[in-house]
């Protein structure tokens, strides 16, 4: 199965690079094998395992950030915009490549970050979901404590309260 998965994940690759798909970029694209899939605006490399099972889907997702030059985000609101408009572009040009993107797919994917930004958004003290209020800032509604979160897309979520000032 590995096997079949890294020679699939590797005629895509073959086709992506042979097409004019990447064409009109003010940069070139590089894709390169990795522990997992990814978009780095800054060196303009999209990286995939290609072990994973569903490789070929992920990798178009990944095209699709790219094609779509999405970088840095400030508010949570705006990355699931950019998630969502990464899946249409990788299924508007999945068809040229032979490639079948499951709306279940979509929807699961969309679901991990869902779920990963409400966690961001919950109070460390009451538990109420907050509001974000700047980049990783959150305010709750509930008992009025703000607090900031990190990143954490790759590691475990931290929350901090953020002291107000006398």
């Amino acid at each position: 199965m590995v096997a079949t998965t890294t020679a699939k994940i590797t005629s895509l690759i073959q086709k992506l690079q042979n097409s004019d798909i990447f064409v009109n970029l003010p940069h070139a694209i590089t894709i390169e094998a990795g522990s997992s899939f990814s978009w780095h605006h800054q060196t303009h490399t999209i990286t995939y395992d290609a072990h994973d099972p569903a490789a070929g889907i992920l990798l178009l997702h990944e095209v699709g950030h790219a094609l779509l030059d999405h970088h840095n985000y400030t508010y949570d609101i705006h990355l699931i915009e950019m998630e969502r408009t990464a899946w249409d572009k990788a299924r508007d040009i999945a068809t040229q490549f032979g490639v079948k993107i499951p709306e279940t797919t979509v929807e699961e994917a969309l679901d991990t970050y869902r779920d990963w930004l409400h966690a961001r958004s919950l109070c460390p003290r009451c538990g109420s979901t907050g509001v974000q209020d700047g980049q990783l800032n959150y305010t709750c509604l509930a008992c009025h404590r703000t607090w900031h979160s990190n990143e954490a897309r790759t590691c475990q979520l931290r929350r901090y309260h953020i002291k107000k000032r006398p």
